[in-house]
């Protein structure tokens, strides 16, 4: 692990916080993270765990993003296919139940 990486963790473990969100996990081993109590998650898991224990909070926190993307604006079709792009396969899968909603 980076130094720099090493002392990001050191301070986000006293901040206390419990949990990164990355898509470079390669860069956040479990052996690394666990003496400052963290765990690295993925965005594409993170997000669908939301979706699960809050989903009403989630959609519509997802929905304002859509709306505050102006230049250009999104379709919620084009924002799922942005976050797809992104490597969020599972959240757009559940999001493409409630497009209307986006």
């Amino acid at each position: 692990m980076h130094a720099s990486t090493r002392n990001g963790c050191a301070t986000s473990g006293r901040a206390g916080a419990e949990l990164i969100v990355t898509f470079n996990l390669q860069d956040f081993p479990a052996e690394a993270l666990r003496p400052h109590g963290l765990v690295a998650q993925h965005p594409d898991d993170f997000v669908t765990d939301l979706l699960d224990q809050q989903p009403a909070r989630t959609l519509e926190a997802a929905a304002r993003h859509r709306r505050s993307l102006r230049h250009p604006p999104k379709t919620a079709e084009e924002y799922l296919d942005t976050l797809r792009a992104q490597g969020l396969t599972q959240t757009v899968a559940v999001l493409r139940r409630w497009t209307f909603a986006l």
